[in-house]
């Protein structure tokens, strides 16, 4: 049998340790065993554990003593929006969540852009939401609705709603293909962003709120249902 490549050893590693932090099998708060008890139990070399170990200290589930050991982070109390990706990638269930944000966020940031938008800037808005109809396929449709809502977050003026727009799309990239309902048919999904344009377009901050609203509550139905 061929030889796995030393990084290949590595990624299973780290996975399998991944999970065995997630479902709480090393909980948070505790230290992991000793590092020769710890890479016999996997069957691995101590030097395939420590970059396992180096991968998730950069994840953010590990910090390392020395002198003491390899404590599980707490990440729930501690750790950043970063981890979302990796958590959604292990249950599915913080999608729930994650939607949950994005429906207050984006609302507030249609009302924001709706106020401080430039003239530029509802160009814009108009051009991508055209991008959008135009798209070939459900995958170039998402991604073309993505941009308008990254353009909307500029339009606020404020760089921290960027951030966490891409945040939240960040977060559900490991599971996007199965959100990818809204946007089959690009007339409808063009039909859902129109309103939230329109509303920005001319300065109607309580329009806005309300169509944004109703496109996030009724693209993340669509998305949850091809999920379960």
């Amino acid at each position: 049998m061929k030889t796995l490549p030393r990084e290949t050893i590595v990624d299973v590693l780290e996975g399998r340790l991944r999970e065995d932090i997630l479902t709480g099998r090393h909980p948070a708060g505790s230290y992991l065993p000793p590092e020769r008890t710890l890479a016999d139990g996997y069957g691995v070399t101590r030097t395939t554990l420590k970059h396992a170990f180096g991968r998730l200290v950069q994840a953010g589930l590990l910090e390392t003593r020395h002198g003491v050991g390899t404590r599980v982070r707490d990440f729930a109390r501690l750790g950043g929006a970063d981890l979302l990706p990796m958590l959604v990638s292990h249950d599915a269930r913080w999608v729930h969540e994650v939607f949950e944000v994005r429906r207050s966020v984006g609302a507030l940031i249609a009302e924001r852009a709706a106020v401080r938008a430039t003239a530029e800037q509802r160009a814009e808005l108009g051009t991508l939401l055209a991008a959008v109809r135009a798209a070939a396929s459900g995958d170039a449709v998402q991604l073309a609705d993505i941009e308008v809502h990254r353009a909307l977050a500029r339009a606020t003026g404020n760089r921290v709603y960027g951030l966490l727009t891409n945040t939240l799309f960040n977060a559900y990239l490991p599971v996007r293909a199965a959100l990818v309902g809204p946007f089959t048919d690009a007339e409808a999904a063009h039909a859902r962003l129109e309103p939230v344009v329109t509303a920005v377009g001319a300065g109607d901050a309580r329009a806005a709120r309300r169509a944004a609203e109703a496109y996030l509550a009724e693209t993340e139905r669509i998305m949850l249902e091809g999920l379960a």
